[in-house]
């Protein structure tokens, strides 16, 4: 599957964000992107992190070696001794501000 094609049937705002993440982390270094049927792994040397097309937004999945604690994580889960996912929701492309930008860069850095 192709990135375009896993966007392909969901609101181009969708593709909006997906392309605005992918551009900031494209500042930090190499990243590659792996589209599947759920979404986009974005990955460097591992997994970065997991950007997933849903119902009402775009679900940003940040695995970070510690639990984000902020309104703005819907939900955060273990997924292993020294990683946990944090799932962040993203409706707009203007959702993606420095904060964000933040977290990225610390999952990008994790992931090295």
């Amino acid at each position: 599957m192709t990135v375009d094609e896993c966007f392909a049937p969901w609101p181009p705002a969708y593709r909006e964000i997906y392309d605005a993440l992918v551009d900031f982390l494209s500042t930090l270094g190499d990243v590659h992107a792996d589209a599947v049927t759920v979404g986009v792994f974005l990955k460097r040397d591992r997994k970065l992190a997991e950007v997933r097309p849903m119902a009402r937004c775009l679900s940003l999945n940040l695995e970070l070696p510690r639990r984000i604690d902020h309104p703005r994580v819907s939900r955060a889960m273990r997924i292993s001794a020294n990683r946990t996912a944090n799932i962040v929701k993203l409706t707009h492309v203007d959702d993606i501000d420095d904060e964000v930008r933040a977290w990225l860069a610390e999952a990008y850095d994790a992931a090295g």
